[in-house]
């Protein structure tokens, strides 16, 4: 059964000058020595972003790799371990099922197997959950705006139009023209098979589901 530990600075500078990594090596055996532990190995994650998930980064996921059942993980502030409440699930839920023990000094100890443990996966099950709503909404937004600002969203390009160099949809003359015919040619309540001949004639190519569906853009 051994003893390891989980350091991390966000900078170059801050993993230069090792201030910050000796301030939570010190907290960690301190942590360790009262509570009758010797720690084993040091995993220290230098210049690596919160945000990157554990198991991406070189040294969380090699600790990952190396822990077994009845093993001990110290790591001194919750946000050096993890940034993301859903990473943060991901990987307790994994320690847990290994029979791993996770202690988490800020928030009192083990995380993982004490009277903490459910309050702290209740917590983090519910910022996981803000977060995801989060990137949902931000996700819409950017549609949004992008949809506003005519700009090509990924996909089928729409018949009329060309994408851009600036990444913005621009409209396409010959297509756009076959538009206005198509649309001429529904309010004379022309079939949509006749309206797809009828431009076809001028040259464009185009099916009458093609022209059903360059109608149903003006619906919507």
């Amino acid at each position: 059964m051994a003893v390891y530990s989980y350091t991390r600075v966000s900078t170059d500078r801050q993993a230069d000058e090792g201030e910050t990594l000796g301030a939570q090596q010190r907290r960690v055996d301190g942590y360790a020595m009262m509570n009758g532990m010797t720690v084993d190995r040091h995993f220290v994650e230098r210049g690596v972003s919160g945000s990157v998930p554990v198991s991406e980064r070189p040294e969380g996921a090699t600790l990952l790799a190396v822990v077994k059942a009845g093993d001990t993980v110290i790591t001194p502030k919750l946000d050096r371990m993890f940034r993301s409440a859903r990473d943060a699930l991901n990987v307790l839920h994994e320690l847990r099922e290994l029979g791993v023990s996770l202690h988490m000094i800020d928030l009192g100890g083990d995380v993982t197997g004490n009277g903490i443990a459910k309050m702290v996966f209740t917590i983090l099950s519910a910022v996981a959950e803000a977060e995801r709503d989060r990137i949902r909404e931000r996700i819409t937004d950017v549609k949004k705006d992008q949809k506003a600002r005519n700009r090509y969203l990924g996909g089928k390009v729409p018949f009329g139009y060309r994408v851009g160099d600036s990444g913005a949809l621009v409209e396409h003359e010959t297509e756009q023209k076959a538009v206005s015919l198509i649309r001429a040619m529904k309010a004379e309540g022309k079939s949509l098979r006749k309206i797809a001949e009828a431009v076809q004639g001028t040259g464009v190519s185009i099916s009458h589901v093609g022209v059903k569906e360059i109608l149903a853009r003006d619906v919507g």
